[in-house]
């Protein structure tokens, strides 16, 4: 049946195999909620914790409960069908003893994956192979932002300014561990400790001095053997969100927000982001229309630079003396009811369903293929 005599499939994908699992669900939830009935069909398709995929089931609640957070634990299971034709996606359920049930086609994909397995160019990658539009960035650019060591060197390329970091493999970690030390001396304390290809600010530690930064280094590598050590900046945190232009327009930068949270939390970790009911967005932060301006212009940049598609959020940090430190980019920004992403949008005028509305019809104008 041609897809203008019936709703459009939507395959939701979330879940996945990274440390972020429980913030795609979460995600996952407040999408699914916002979406259309009357123009779009749903299939929500969930990847466990394993690396199963699910048919998830609509008793199960996408959402922190008492403090509990979800996860994919149920549901049919589907055969991914790698023998489909360029632009099929025909997903078979196949639990054993089963007799296997056609799900049907799928229209577009919109993949609410964070990090690793997802967010890094994976299963975009899948995507591109059947021939299946999706919504968000291509496998370069989800790779590229993915890894926060890649996405700045492109970014610098571009003009934007990080601060100082460095890079710490697993292997150099062993092998020349003072010498890493001496560097990291020459950054200055405090320094924050990440994994290089994480988010939502798992596995990241801040360290005063050099006693503790070994712990630090050990903690982030196990979340990812790559590890980024950065130089603490001394500013506020701000946050842009970036839309793909409509009709091959430049890309569109939403109001920036401020993020405030308590004094008693060091940074903005994952408990301040998802368990803190203190957290305070300001939209638009109280600066100078200037840096806003800026702020929106380095957002736009970072964007093109990295061939971004769909969407992003784009982090940076605004200093006493008046600088705009670029921070990172994120190609599939968290969509929970606490996140900055959908809430800049809705105070620029793009209310929840009509921002998941915009990037299911951004992609299904896209084409296939290399672009």
């Amino acid at each position: 049946m041609p897809v203008s005599d019936r709703k459009i499939r939507v395959a939701v994908v979330f879940g996945g195999r990274s440390s972020e699992h429980a913030i795609s669900c979460i995600t996952a939830g407040s999408v699914m909620a916002a979406i259309d009935p009357a123009r779009y069909e749903v299939v929500p398709i969930g990847i466990a914790r394993d690396g199963r995929w699910v048919l998830a089931t609509g008793s199960q609640q996408f959402a922190i409960e008492g403090g509990r957070l979800p996860e994919v634990d149920k549901g049919r299971a589907i055969a991914l069908p790698f023998d489909s034709r360029p632009g099929e996606l025909g997903l078979t359920t196949a639990d054993p003893g089963d007799v296997p049930a056609t799900l049907g086609d799928v229209d577009v994909v919109l993949p609410l994956l964070h990090g690793v397995y997802g967010e890094d160019g994976t299963i975009q990658g899948l995507l591109e192979l059947a021939g299946i539009r999706y919504v968000g960035a291509g496998v370069l650019a989800s790779a590229v932002s993915m890894d926060k060591a890649f996405m700045k060197i492109v970014c610098e390329a571009r003009g934007l300014r990080p601060a100082p970091y460095l890079v710490v493999k697993k292997r150099d970690w062993h092998a020349d561990r003072q010498r890493i030390l001496d560097e990291v001396e020459k950054l200055g304390w405090p320094v924050f400790i990440k994994p290089a290809r994480a988010g939502s600010s798992i596995g990241v530690s801040k360290v005063q001095d050099v006693a503790d930064l070994e712990a630090a280094v050990e903690a982030a590598q196990q979340h990812d053997p790559k590890v980024l050590i950065e130089a603490a900046v001394d500013g506020v945190e701000i946050e842009c969100g970036v839309l793909e232009g409509m009709d091959g327009r430049p890309p569109d930068t939403s109001l920036p927000v401020q993020i405030r949270y308590s004094q008693d939390r060091d940074f903005y970790d994952f408990e301040t982001k998802y368990l803190d009911d203190r957290l305070q967005f300001d939209i638009p932060p109280d600066l100078p229309e200037s840096v806003i301006k800026e702020v929106q212009w380095q957002a736009a940049a970072a964007f093109e630079a990295l061939e971004c598609e769909g969407l992003a959020r784009v982090d940076f940090f605004y200093t006493p003396d008046g600088r705009v430190v670029f921070n990172e980019i994120n190609t599939m920004p968290g969509f929970t009811p606490a996140s900055a992403f959908p809430k800049m949008w809705e105070a620029s005028g793009i209310d929840y369903p009509a921002l998941v509305d915009r990037l299911i019809q951004t992609a299904l104008r896209r084409s296939t293929g290399l672009r």
